[in-house]
């Protein structure tokens, strides 16, 4: 496996076979997996096909296992970057970090996708 990114709040490593494996620690890492596992499991619901799909949730690991969206962007404009992300709360969820490091692009589709969302909001009335 590959270790794609590594800070205080998290551990995240891509299997070659395209599978991303995340484990949460540091500060509320429970909390933060909840969330995240929560709002993944409420957009696949949703049929938002631009996201991450939850494969496994292990909560005594503090680990998710998702699809993988594609590669990392370098470089999106702002208004599309908005765009994308208000695109997100039409299926009922604020990412509340729309930040580039959050983008990725699917190349078998070509589709702009969202990633992170420990910790992302569910807008109310979503539910």
């Amino acid at each position: 496996m590959l270790k794609v990114k590594d800070t205080l709040r998290s551990t995240v490593h891509l299997s070659f076979d395209g599978r991303v494996f995340k484990v949460y620690h540091g500060p509320n890492a429970g909390e933060r997996f909840t969330n995240e596992v929560k709002l993944l499991r409420h957009l696949e619901a949703r049929g938002c096909g631009f996201v991450p799909r939850l494969l496994e949730a292990d909560a005594d690991k503090l680990r998710v296992i998702t699809s993988n969206c594609g590669g990392r962007v370098e470089h999106l404009d702002a208004e599309r970057t908005r765009e994308l992300f208000a695109e997100l709360e039409k299926f009922g969820v604020r990412h509340d970090d729309p930040d580039l490091r959050n983008v990725t692009y699917r190349q078998s589709d070509g589709r702009f996708c969202i990633i992170d969302f420990e910790f992302a909001t569910l807008l109310p009335g979503s539910e």
